[in-house]
């Protein structure tokens, strides 16, 4: 075989090599990124969101949480340590109706010290803790971001309602979730607090201060 042939031939094995390589990076991107929106469910849309729409860059980032945080395993609770925490958060939710800024406060504290005892990063590492607990917890995790941005900010005691009512969302699902769980086996509630099965959830019954509450403790 002449040497012009060798050459041709080695092109040609070079141009089909890149072809393959082109076409498999697409199908694999496309994948990951379906993968990841049905991972992160709306955590991924405002991951979009706050890239201005750049889906690949979205992608990106939280194929990122995932490589970093993917493999955490969850720590066990004591019974007595649960309990504890359930009575925190309690005594949180009751300040409320006085003070909503020192009860978002707690909450804030709260959940950053019981994903820390559960296996996250610790909660004065507040971004990485919030990435790892959105790998696991996608679907509440949003919950934390309110509590804390309105324990760091000026907020309406409407917002702090709500950064309280969705917050307790988290606090639940770490709460009560077993290390085998891996945050892909959630107590689903029902409007009443009870859960699918007729029973109430383990960390009380659903609350929500309500405007009147906080104006009758506020004597607003």
């Amino acid at each position: 075989m002449s040497t012009v042939w060798i050459i041709a031939l080695i092109a040609v094995v070079v141009l089909v090599v890149a072809a393959v390589v082109i076409v498999g990076r697409g199908k694999a991107g496309a994948g990951g990124g379906r993968g990841l929106k049905r991972r992160f469910g709306p955590e991924y849309d405002r991951v979009v969101a706050r890239h201005d729409g750049d889906t690949k860059a979205a992608d990106r980032e939280l194929g990122e949480r995932v490589k970093r945080h993917g493999s955490l395993e969850l720590r066990p609770l004591t019974a007595e340590t649960r309990e504890q925490y359930v009575a925190h958060w309690a005594g949180a939710q009751e300040q409320f109706v006085d003070s909503p800024q020192r009860a978002v406060a707690e909450a804030d504290k709260l959940l950053a010290r019981l994903a820390a005892d559960r296996g996250f990063p610790d909660g004065t590492q507040y971004d990485e803790q919030f990435s790892a607990l959105s790998v696991h917890h996608a679907a509440q995790v949003n919950g934390y971001r309110k509590v804390h941005r309105a324990a760091h900010g000026e907020n309406s005691t409407e917002q702090m309602r709500e950064a309280m009512i969705e917050a307790r969302e988290l606090f639940e699902v770490l709460v009560t979730a077993k290390p085998a769980d891996s945050g892909q086996h959630r107590p689903q509630h029902t409007e009443d607090g009870k859960d699918h099965k007729g029973g109430t959830g383990r960390s009380g019954a659903k609350w929500s201060p309500s405007r009147s509450d906080h104006a009758k403790g506020s004597g607003a």
